[in-house]
């Protein structure tokens, strides 16, 4: 074992994670600890664009951003959050276009925008061209730019480590005192542990939509920050909401950006009816994701889908121009050609939802510290992007509001860790910290467990997606729990063929899957207990959205013992108000 101390830890280094270390480097010494190398992050799938109310190319302000925020989350948003993210969004942009990030021009040489689902003009009047974007890889350059500019600032990286535990000084359930100490990594070349002690600590891993099978999210998105907090005994707030993207490529999940429709692509079923004009006549194609993915799934499940078994909808790009299309939309046209052999100038693409991005997460503050109830934070823990849950994305977020969440609060996180940690004493890291990871380790890679982890993972998945997708009840919630369970005890037993230290990817996909397990619990047990529709959740059995009993934030904890939670899960369930500050609750139309 190999012990490393810093002022500040990163535990990610995605957007949200290089954006909180170009903030904390030049205050603190600070190490950013990934799995992966930097620009292989999931960050750089993210295609559409990063909005700001700018008003380069039509009259906007923040406070229609704010509002569209809101009412794009159905209410559910923290609205101090949205506040701070909206008034914010403009430097965010102009920080990332002063770094040398390339954005797409108008002719008059100011920064591009255009429309995304969800954000319009004057609280709902129409569409607005809100989002800042670099072709379709708006994600990949925002990326790159940090990741530059973290080298410039001779950030330290260590690349390929797992972190695998967060080293806490009590257990912040029942401890008033609780701090955080550090974490524990695997490094993925050696196979050795490594204690990392901080003054601070920022969780910045990302997403877990692994926990479905049809996703548009890497294989290694599994969700490893916000598990190893809720393991701890930290709560996940608002897991029960996932968006499901609209226009995933249809049998496969790889995504298609909104920016598609934003450019002007249009929603068909088999008979070529614009069916988005019956479900949201006002903004059509560019509603909401929810209430879009809802619309296209009722399609196929109504008899009107496209194609030989009617289980998908059309993306019509015809009726533009090839060459608008090659300079507004390259990337994704290939995408189409590649993997379904379509081609976009001529051939509408088949399209269906697909698993995209978690609402819920840690919960935090607008501060970005962590709580450890619905209160009190956790001093010296901090989390940004989507692995967090400041709630400004309530129950569906809008498209380009992830770009910009990880900018403002990864700005955020990095500059609290940093002055948190100019003045705060190093705690000492409990004697075998590290001892839990070796031991899990150790059973796994040198135990006579007999199942694969791909097959537990493959029914997981395909329970996620049979029970817990876009349309929910109650009946298939319970399956989903039962399911669940069966997969935990099947785990218990889960071993793996490579016995080696080095690059045993293998191992690590096994602690992968526990995470996965433990999250989709989380998700499935909130859902059972919300008994209403809103936003990503979407209950048959509950149709309405009911703010009397469900305008708040579900927090779940782990309980000591299996099957002592919520109808006898590992999920203790707890909810926190919303905060509200201008925008009361209204019904949601477009």
């Amino acid at each position: 074992m190999q012990t490393h101390t810093y002022d500040v830890v990163i535990v990610g280094a995605g957007g949200a994670g290089m954006r909180a270390a170009l903030e904390s480097s030049g205050r603190a010494r600070t190490a950013v600890v990934s799995k992966l190398y930097p620009t292989r992050s999931h960050t750089g799938a993210a295609q559409g664009g990063m909005c700001a109310a700018l008003a380069n190319v039509e009259e906007d302000n923040w406070e229609w951003h704010t509002f569209d925020t809101v009412k794009g989350g159905d209410y559910l948003v923290d609205q101090d959050a949205a506040e701070v993210m909206a008034k914010e969004a403009i430097d965010a942009v102009l920080d990332l276009e002063r770094m040398g990030l390339p954005f797409n021009r108008t002719p008059e040489g100011k920064i591009d925008q255009r429309r995304f689902g969800g954000h319009t003009r004057n609280h709902g009047e129409a569409p607005v061209r809100r989002s800042c974007y670099a072709a379709d890889r708006t994600g990949h350059m925002i990326l790159q730019t940090l990741y530059q500019q973290c080298v410039k600032q001779d950030v330290e990286f260590f690349n390929e480590f797992y972190v695998f535990d967060v080293i806490l000084t009590g257990d912040p359930r029942t401890d008033p005192d609780v701090r955080a100490a550090g974490v524990v990594a695997y490094e993925l070349a050696t196979g050795e542990i490594h204690v990392i002690r901080a003054k601070s600590i920022v969780f910045a891993t990302g997403g877990a939509g692994k926990v479905y099978k049809t996703t548009s999210n890497a294989h290694t998105l599994t969700g490893d920050g916000m598990a190893v907090a809720y393991r701890k005994g930290i709560p996940l707030e608002d897991m029960e909401f996932f968006q499901f993207h609209p226009t995933g490529l249809a049998g496969l999940g790889i995504l298609l950006s909104e920016a598609a429709r934003g450019e002007g692509g249009i929603l068909r079923n088999g008979s070529g009816e614009r069916f988005m004009e019956r479900y949201a006549p006002t903004i059509k194609d560019l509603a909401p994701r929810d209430i879009v993915a809802r619309s296209m799934a009722n399609e196929v499940r109504e008899g009107r889908g496209a194609g030989p078994n009617k289980d998908y909808v059309l993306l019509d790009l015809t009726h533009l121009e090839p060459a608008h299309i090659d300079a507004k939309l390259p990337d994704i046209t290939e995408f189409a050609r590649t993997y379904l052999g379509v081609e976009p100038y001529t051939e509408p693409v088949p399209v269906y939802p697909t698993a995209h991005y978690a609402m819920g997460g840690i919960p935090t503050n607008i501060t970005t510290q962590v709580l450890r109830n619905n209160t009190d934070v956790v001093p010296g823990l901090f989390a940004a992007g989507e692995v967090a849950c400041v709630s400004v994305h309530g129950s569906n977020r809008l498209g380009t509001n992830s770009l910009l969440d990880i900018n403002v609060f990864g700005k955020r996180a990095g500059i609290a860790a940093a002055e948190y940690a100019a003045t705060a004493e190093l705690v000492d890291v409990p004697e075998g910290a590290h001892l839990d990871v070796e031991k899990e380790l150790v059973r796994i890679a040198a135990g006579s467990g007999t199942e694969k982890v791909a097959a537990i993972r493959k029914d997981l998945q395909e329970s996620m997606d049979l029970n817990a997708q876009v349309f929910r009840t109650d009946e298939s919630l319970r399956q989903a729990i039962k399911d669940i369970d069966a997969l935990r005890e099947r785990y218990a037993n889960v071993g793996v063929s490579d016995r080696g230290t080095s690059y045993n990817t293998e191992l690590v996909e096994a602690i992968e899957l526990g995470f996965l397990i433990d999250l989709a619990e989380v998700v499935v047990v909130g859902a059972l207990a919300r008994k209403e529709s809103r936003g990503g959740h979407f209950r048959e059995d509950f149709p309405d959205r009911d703010d009397t009993e469900f305008m708040v934030h579900t927090m779940a904890y782990p309980t000591s013992e299996p099957g002592a939670g919520e109808g006898g899960s590992t999920v203790r369930l707890d909810y926190k108000p919303v905060v509200v500050t201008r925008y009361q609750p209204m019904e949601r139309k477009y």
